[in-house]
């Protein structure tokens, strides 16, 4: 696939007219796979189901130049039917990322209609704002938008060693950088210096932002950094973290694949290491 046959370009909140182009159907957290296909991307002349409403089809933006959308069905329209369903998880490192992008979007944007139809201070109906992708509340006047919880990544380096950890909840040898949620009242910088020493028990020196990425499961926005190592030694907490030790970049363990951001920063240490070393 060249470059240019990945494009995804998000769009505003207003629906695109003609509907015409892709559609990725949504049941809940599973994305619905037309049939005999083994992506799920259907055209509008394939979807079996009437859209009565334009509340109910949700642009999306442009994927290769064609317009994009989302739809959610619910159970009574998925009976009957000889549908299968796919978790978004499936196609990690499997498919190019404008393709994935577009898929996480559409599970984002269609979990934020579902979940806020109905106002969570007052507990009235809510309704589309015009133009906007955002539900209102008529009766309290409470707006409700798609939101990302930002959280953290934090490789953290020390010479021509970097520190990984394995969290409690993964099987196996697998091994990450650190990561954690940003708290109310903290920015990203006191929250990844944080995460760090709750986790590792590490005084860190200079932060180096190296890139972000989308990750919907549900809605995080992953934000990588660099940290330099400044002072202590590793003590786990031994509740998110099982073990967290330094390892050389010429003998690292199981990492990530490059399709995530933390196998992205390990792996663009390990070639600056190899850079600067003249490997």
């Amino acid at each position: 696939m060249n470059a240019g046959d990945d494009v995804f370009l998000i769009g505003d909140a207003r629906v695109a007219e003609p509907l015409e182009g892709l559609v990725v159907v949504t049941a809940g957290n599973q994305l619905v796979l037309p049939p005999g296909a083994d992506k799920p991307l259907w055209s509008h002349q394939q979807l079996p189901w009437q859209i009565n409403k334009l509340d109910t089809i949700h642009y999306l933006g442009h994927y290769n130049g064609e317009r994009c959308y989302a739809l959610e069905i619910n159970a009574d329209e998925f009976a009957g039917l000889e549908l299968h369903t796919v978790g978004l998880g499936n196609y990690l490192g499997k498919i190019s990322d404008g393709l994935f992008r577009l898929l996480g979007r559409a599970l984002q944007i269609t979990d934020w209609y579902r979940s806020h139809r109905y106002c969570g201070n007052c507990g009235a109906e809510t309704t589309l704002l015009n133009g906007e992708r955002a539900r209102a509340c008529s009766a309290c006047g409470q707006s409700y938008y798609p939101r990302l919880s930002p959280c953290i990544m934090a490789l953290v380096v020390r010479g021509d060693e970097c520190l990984l950890a394995r969290n409690t909840q993964w099987k196996g040898s697998f091994f990450s950088a650190l990561a954690g949620f940003v708290e109310p009242g903290e920015s990203v910088e006191e929250a990844l210096r944080r995460e760090v020493m709750e986790e590792v028990g590490l005084q860190l020196g200079e932060l180096h932002y190296f890139a972000s990425q989308p990750w919907p499961f549900p809605g995080q926005l992953m934000i990588g950094f660099f940290a330099d190592y400044a002072d202590g030694n590793i003590v786990v907490d031994d509740v998110e973290i099982a073990e967290a030790h330094w390892f050389h970049y010429r003998n690292l363990p199981e990492i990530p694949g490059s399709f995530s951001l933390a196998g992205h920063l390990i792996r663009t240490f390990v070639e600056r290491c190899r850079t600067r070393n003249g490997d």
